[in-house]
């Protein structure tokens, strides 16, 4: 599946970012899973938390870059 450039943009999807897929009131809604839902994933064996913590690292650096962009 494929989004288009420009919802990505608006959402803020990046290359690579890991997203929650909702089913809502017959609409699909894709959102990125919060820290606690990254972090709860690796004691139940969705990862490890090394993975975890690089994934956060990754996205912690694109947030500093996007600030800095914004300026």
């Amino acid at each position: 599946m494929f989004l288009p450039k420009s919802v990505r943009e608006k959402a803020g999807i990046e290359e690579g970012m890991l997203l929650e897929v909702l089913v809502d009131d017959g609409k699909i809604v894709l959102k990125p899973p919060g820290l606690w839902d990254k972090v709860w994933g690796c004691g139940k064996g969705r990862g490890s938390a090394e993975e975890t913590e690089r994934e956060l690292d990754w996205e912690e650096e694109l947030l500093w870059k996007r600030r800095n962009m914004e300026k």
